[in-house]
C-alpha cells in the first residue's frame, strides 16, 4: 500500500484537516479508514491524535493504513462508541465526520465535558446540515469557520465550532447556509439544502405556525438565486 495513496483525502476531508489547529492534540472520532489521522500527523499539523471508532472492522483498516504510512508511534487507536473513547483534556481539537447531523448531536449531548471554550469541534455533517448548526447555536456554540466541499457531486458543509455559552436562536437562512454565502460553490451548495427544505416543507402542510415561515423562506431563498444568476449572465 502505497504512502501517497493512504494519505489521499477527498475534499471533504482535506478541508476538515485545515479547521484542525496547528500544534493541538486531536481526536478523530468514527476514524473510519484512519486516513485523515494519518495525514494529520504526518503532515506536521498535529503531534498525536487519538483515532477512534465504534466497529473493529474499520479500526483494522484504519490500523493498517496508519501502519502503511509510517506513522503508527503518533496515532493511538480506540475501539469505543463516541466520545467515550475519550477523557477531558486529552485532546484539543475533536474532529467528527461522516456522520449525519443527529448522531453528531448525540455524541456531542453524552459529553458535556465538550463545552469548553479551550476545545475546537471539527464536523463534518453527511445529512441534516441545518439541524447541526441549529443545535450548536442553541446549546451555546459559536461557528468560527465553516468551508464547502465537494464529493461526487455532492456539496457538505465543514464547520469549525467552539463553545461560547451564548446560546441564541439562528435565522433560517442561518441553519441553511451558516457561514458559507460568497464562497466558491455557495449557490449550489445553497440549491442542494433548498431541496431539502421543500421536502421538509411538504411534510408540514397542516401546520400552519411552520408551513408559511418556510415557504417565505423558500420564495426569498430562490428569489436571491435567480437574482445572483441573472447578474452573473
Amino acid at each position: 500500500m502505497a504512502t501517497e495513496n493512504v494519505l489521499h483525502l477527498d475534499a471533504r476531508l482535506r478541508a476538515a484537516a485545515r479547521l484542525v489547529r496547528p500544534g493541538h492534540k486531536a481526536a478523530d472520532i468514527g476514524c473510519d479508514h484512519g486516513k485523515l489521522s494519518a495525514a494529520l500527523v504526518c503532515g506536521g499539523r498535529c503531534p498525536s491524535v487519538i483515532a477512534a471508532d465504534l466497529r473493529p472492522g474499520p479500526l483494522s483498516v484504519a490500523r493498517a493504513n496508519i501502519q502503511a504510512a509510517g506513522c503508527a508511534d503518533r496515532v493511538e487507536l480506540r475501539l469505543g462508541d463516541g466520545l467515550k473513547v475519550l477523557r477531558p483534556g486529552e485532546a484539543q481539537d475533536i474532529i467528527i465526520a461522516g456522520m449525519g447531523a443527529e448522531t453528531i448531536c448525540e455524541i456531542l449531548e453524552k459529553a458535556p465535558w465538550v463545552r469548553d471554550p479551550a476545545l475546537r469541534l471539527v464536523l463534518v455533517p453527511a445529512t441534516k446540515h441545518s439541524i447541526l448548526r441549529r443545535w450548536l447555536c442553541r446549546e451555546g456554540f459559536a461557528l468560527r469557520q465553516e468551508s464547502l466541499a465537494q464529493v461526487s457531486g455532492r456539496w457538505y458543509a465543514v464547520m469549525a465550532a467552539e463553545y461560547t455559552g451564548q446560546a441564541f436562536e439562528p435565522t433560517g437562512d442561518f441553519c441553511l447556509m451558516g457561514l458559507t454565502k460568497g464562497q466558491a460553490g455557495w449557490q449550489e451548495y445553497l440549491a442542494q439544502q433548498l431541496v431539502k427544505l421543500k421536502k421538509f416543507c411538504r411534510g408540514v402542510q397542516d401546520d400552519p405556525t411552520l408551513k408559511g415561515p418556510v415557504e417565505e423562506l423558500i420564495a426569498r431563498l430562490e428569489a436571491e438565486l435567480e437574482e445572483k444568476g441573472e447578474r452573473e449572465t
